[in-house]
C-alpha cells in the first residue's frame, strides 16, 4: 500500500527524502482517483526500497496541495531530492508513472 502522507509530514517524507517519491494528490469524493488507487499501490510494491510511493488526500491536507499549484485531481507528482521533476494531471495508464519514476532512479 501507497504511504499516507500529510501537511505534517509532507517536508520529512517527501522532500527530505533520500529516494525519489511520487505523490497521488486525491480526494475520497474523485471518481478519477479511484481509477488511479489501484495502481499507485501496485507501484508501492513494484518500487518498494527503490522509490516511495505516497497519497496524500487534499480534502484533509491542502497547505502543500497549494504549494504546489494542484488544481485539479487527480495530480500526481514526482520529487527527487527535494525538487519537483514531474507532473501528471488526470488518470494515466500505469506505464507512464513507471517511465518517470524510473527516468529519475
Amino acid at each position: 500500500m501507497a504511504l499516507e502522507i500529510t501537511d505534517k509530514d509532507f517536508q520529512e517524507k517527501v522532500l527530505d527524502s533520500d529516494k525519489p517519491v511520487l505523490v497521488d494528490f486525491w480526494a475520497a469524493w474523485c471518481g478519477p482517483c479511484r481509477m488511479v488507487g489501484p495502481i499507485i499501490d501496485e507501484l508501492s510494491t513494484e518500487y518498494e526500497g527503490k522509490a516511495v510511493i505516497a497519497k496524500m488526500d487534499v480534502d484533509q491536507n491542502q497547505e502543500f496541495a497549494a504549494k504546489f499549484g494542484v488544481r485539479n485531481i487527480p495530480t500526481v507528482l514526482l520529487f527527487k531530492n527535494g525538487e519537483l521533476v514531474n507532473r501528471q494531471v488526470g488518470v494515466a495508464q500505469k506505464e507512464t508513472y513507471k517511465e518517470a519514476i524510473d527516468s529519475v532512479l
